[in-house]
């Protein structure tokens, strides 16, 4: 584990295992989904150790506290070392919130609900819709 005094955000955010890429890290980057002190950064910027990193990974926002300062991936068990996760429990909150409610707010591309989130769906829309579908359509001719 080589240690330096400073290393590019980018490079920590991927030896941190915070991003499974070096090119996801610099593209969340470039996108403004990490900042530093709560400025935007690129993904050439040096971090030190004592700086905290926050990470946008909808819907939740991550806190990173640097102890350490790498550029070389290392093991999932070395991590403790690396960074200390200062995230506020209510991110938590709402990314539990966001588990539990799921069927609502589908991501794009996940295909059809199933069987089960379509009742959901169904019971969850149902008392809104209710008589939406009564209508008479009992009209003459002479009335259009």
């Amino acid at each position: 584990m080589a240690e330096t005094n400073e290393a590019r955000v980018d490079k920590w955010l991927w030896a941190a295992r915070i991003f499974k890429t070096r090119s996801i890290a610099a593209d969340a980057i470039k996108n403004g989904r990490v900042t530093i002190s709560g400025m935007n950064v690129k993904p050439s910027r040096m971090v030190k150790a004592g700086e905290v990193i926050n990470v946008r990974k909808p819907p939740v926002t991550y806190s990173f506290k640097i102890l350490k300062t790498i550029e070389q991936r290392v093991g999932a068990k070395l991590l403790p070392e690396i960074y200390e996760n200062v995230t506020a429990p209510d991110q938590y909150e709402l990314l539990e919130m966001n588990r539990i409610s799921g069927f609502i707010d589908r991501q794009r591309g996940t295909g059809r609900p199933t069987k089960k989130d379509r009742r959901a769906l169904d019971d969850f829309v149902g008392p809104a819709m209710e008589g939406y579908g009564d209508f008479d359509f009992d009209f003459d001719e002479d009335d259009i």
